[in-house]
């Protein structure tokens, strides 16, 4: 991550006799003002955003890959591109936020995981195409730079990337008082990745017997969060501190909506090593219909069987808290699935056995029929 800032020139003349420093003037003949007008009076602080880089180096450096060139503070980052272990190498790019779970994160004063949200939203979205992560850069907008803030911040959005794989190879933090707030602040990502053109994960490979497999998110990830806090901070007139005993391990609230997306890169990408991987679907905004819908050729339909799994207890707290319908809770969220594998039927047990060995929740969800493009959903899901 850099901090890159407009630099003012007030202050910046070489000394004249006497040892003042004179502001530049437009040439009027008029002596300067005793007192200039800095950057920082407009409520920028370059120092304070040098200090945030400084206080990341060392979370930053670890993310470190064998292609990353130079290092911080250069206007752009440098990543060596090993061409040699590809016959046609082709780049995926995916830039995303968090949205509105930073108002959260606001509210509790709690910045260090909101990072790891803003990596899975990008890195999951290049992993659905069967691409490496390689490279993130980040840009934090905030209304005061206060340089411990953004530190965590910056450690979430690097420990995201180490868990990803990729190498944090550069951003930007921008002070932008009158805009925002002083203690808010906006995140947003775009991450590049390689994969083999003739590895490309696609709808064009599913066909009618294979296998839909199941993911379990860590919990609402990072959408719908609009409703959620219209919901349960709004109407429901909850407090964030509140310990909901469903949630278990005296988890209060705002503990549970802070819950870090789940990063599944590297579990997809040994994953497509290990097995035959027809497509991968990121369940993001849109929930399960709108987002495994993307990878179905329109000759099949996805039957999901509901009755498969139990949903995190936080869906049932906000369904019955706003009495939302099922369709829209599965319009808006991930239900407790956060990503899903389309695999040949045949490498359907060595699939849920390479997930499960890396420790992650995987089951059989369904199948893919003969259809019409269409996500169908069955069964109910268990309740209590």
């Amino acid at each position: 991550m850099t901090h890159v800032s407009e630099r003012s020139g007030a202050g910046s003349s070489p000394s004249g006799a006497g040892g003042d420093r004179q502001p530049w003037t437009a040439g009027s003949g008029r002596p300067a003002r005793k007192r200039s007008v800095s950057y920082a009076d407009a409520g920028v602080s370059i120092e304070a955003g040098d200090r945030a880089v400084e206080l990341l180096k060392s979370k930053v450096k670890q993310t470190r890959r064998p292609e990353v060139m130079g290092d911080l503070g250069g206007f752009a980052g440098l990543f060596r591109l090993d061409t040699t272990k590809y016959k046609h190498p082709i780049l995926a790019s995916s830039t995303d936020g968090v949205g509105t779970k930073l108002v959260i994160a606001q509210q509790m004063n709690i910045h260090d995981t909101v990072g790891i949200d803003l990596v899975a939203m990008v890195v999951d979205d290049l992993v659905a195409c069967g691409a490496e992560p390689l490279f993130l850069l980040d840009y934090i907008a905030t209304g005061e730079v206060v340089p411990d803030k953004v530190a965590e911040i910056g450690a979430g959005i690097a420990d995201g990337c180490r868990y990803a794989g990729c190498a944090l190879l550069g951003g930007e933090t921008a002070e932008h008082p009158g805009v925002l707030r002083p203690d808010e602040y906006d995140i947003s990502a775009t991450g590049v990745g390689v994969v083999e053109e003739s590895e490309i994960l696609s709808s064009e490979r599913v066909e009618v017997g294979d296998v839909v497999i199941a993911m379990r998110s860590s919990g609402l990830h990072s959408n719908g969060y609009s409703l959620v806090r219209h919901v349960l901070l709004g109407a429901g007139r909850m407090r964030l501190d509140v310990v909901i005993d469903d949630f278990g391990r005296q988890r209060t609230l705002g503990e549970e909506l802070l819950t870090p997306t789940k990063i599944y890169a590297q579990d997809c990408l040994k994953l497509i090593a290990e097995a035959d991987v027809r497509a991968l679907a990121h369940v993001t905004g849109g929930g399960i219909p709108g987002n495994l819908v993307r990878i179905l050729p329109e000759h099949v339909d996805a039957v999901v069987n509901r009755s498969t799994w139990k949903p995190q207890p936080v869906f049932d707290l906000i369904q019955s808290k706003g009495r939302i319908e099922d369709p829209e809770m599965e319009a808006t969220f991930n239900m407790g699935v956060g990503m899903f594998a389309i695999v040949s039927a045949e490498d359907a047990d060595r699939a849920l056995a390479t997930l499960t060995g890396r420790g992650v929740d995987a089951w059989q969800v369904g199948e893919i029929i003969e259809g019409t493009g269409e996500v169908r959903m069955v069964g109910q899901h268990t309740r209590g």
